[in-house]
């Protein structure tokens, strides 16, 4: 992602990050990239419908997936119907005790970022990284008003790093759609 100039190559939770790429680098062409944009919130793609790309672990004891803003999606499902989600699912294995994938990765970005000092400097914890991603399954999922009620939210009353309040995201839970889940392929 570096070499490419990718422009979020230097995040933490570069799974997520790093499966966009993937999308946008392979369904280019098929898929229209960048989707549609409703305030800040832009959708990753569309075709029919606004897409978002993302990776889950599947190794965890939540099924939970945090989407994309309650607000935007909900804009997205009444000027189209519904929007779409193409979900990579894999195994993911964390960094070592030491850290050392956490470490390595900061010498690549160029040391610790505002946010890490900031997270030191307020004493906050520092989550493992995950390291590799397995990918076992590629989910497409459709999200429509019916879904968002099975739904819950994320990030309500959350802050950001600055103080200003994060916009709340959709909680989608894995185990309650089974009518959404329009096709899977697994490896």
């Amino acid at each position: 992602m570096k070499k490419a100039n990718f422009a979020h190559w230097k995040q933490m939770e570069w799974i997520g990050f790093y499966f966009q790429f993937l999308c946008e680098r392979y369904l280019s062409g098929i898929i229209e990239i960048p989707g549609p944009r409703y305030g800040r919130v832009e959708f990753d793609g569309f075709k029919n419908i606004p897409w978002d790309f993302k990776a889950h672990a599947m190794n965890t004891s939540s099924h939970q997936i945090i989407v994309n803003d309650s607000e935007a999606t909900a804009k997205g499902i009444k000027d189209y119907g519904e929007v779409g989600l193409i979900l990579a699912l894999g195994k993911v294995l964390y960094n070592d005790e030491d850290r050392t994938f956490q470490k390595w990765h900061e010498a690549l970005k160029g040391g610790k970022s505002k946010y890490v000092i900031e997270r030191i400097e307020r004493g906050a914890w520092s989550r493992l990284r995950k390291v590799s991603f397995d990918l076992q399954q590629i989910s497409f999922i459709k999200i429509t008003d019916n879904t968002l009620v099975k739904c819950g939210s994320f990030q309500r009353d959350f802050r950001n790093a600055g103080g200003q309040p994060r916009r709340e995201k959709v909680l989608l839970d894995l185990e309650k759609i089974d009518d959404e889940l329009v096709h899977f392929i697994e490896f």
